[in-house]
């Protein structure tokens, strides 16, 4: 059997069970706590939405600290994706057992990544079978956008975020998933965030808090 992922969580602000379900999922070497301080940001603009942070799968192999969801020593196309692919039924596995503990469907789901979280979030929102309501992805990349035409299952609205010098995961990885992404008719919104690095800014978290609060609650929080 998979081990169970976990990590921190924040509740609704508003108190009570919660009607919305955010799941943040961290880069590389990081861990759920990285971005769970992201909550705070967003929760009263998501005031019924309960936030959590899974910790990655995997130790990571390239400190002594920290989780990765696939290693990054080899990052030719076909290692990278095989290791998202080992990765996926985790975070698939994570998605249903959250939703189903708190009695909430895809549709009151968003997903919100950095780097190598961003990554499996588009891997594995865009692949299941009932959409979610939206992704965000900060600072990350579209990973083998050539397999979407025969595996997409879904179309959820899309933010991705990335800072023009970004020295991990280049600028340009940005247009790139817009273009792959508006040609299977994926709903794909972008922002670019000049002179920002491998991080995410002020304008980014603005944007992020108001994309997330459309796509899960429309105009009635």
């Amino acid at each position: 059997m998979m081990p169970a992922l976990s990590g921190p969580s924040r509740p609704p602000a508003s108190g009570g069970r919660p009607s919305r379900l955010v799941i943040l999922l961290h880069g590389l070497g990081a861990d759920g706590n990285d971005l769970i301080g992201l909550a705070p940001y967003w929760a009263t603009l998501l005031p019924t939405t309960e936030f959590v942070s899974p910790n990655a799968p995997f130790p990571c192999d390239m400190a002594p600290y920290g989780y990765q969801w696939f290693s990054a020593q080899d990052r030719s196309p076909a290692a990278v994706l095989a290791g998202v692919r080992a990765a996926a039924p985790f975070l698939d596995a994570f998605i249903d057992g959250a939703l189903a503990k708190r009695r909430l469907d895809d549709a009151d789901l968003a997903l919100v990544g950095f780097s190598q979280g961003t990554m499996m979030s588009l891997y594995v929102g865009l692949r299941r079978s009932r959409p979610v309501a939206g992704i965000v992805g900060f600072s990350g990349r579209l990973l083998a956008p050539e397999l979407l035409a025969s595996e997409l299952r879904s179309r959820p609205r899309t933010l991705l975020v990335h800072g023009t010098d970004d020295p991990l995961v280049p600028y340009e990885s940005l247009a790139a998933a817009e273009t792959a992404l508006t040609d299977i008719g994926v709903p794909v919104e972008t922002l670019t965030c000049a002179g920002v690095g491998h991080s995410i800014d002020e304008s980014g978290l603005r944007r992020g808090g108001s994309f997330l609060k459309d796509v899960l609650y429309g105009a009635t929080p």
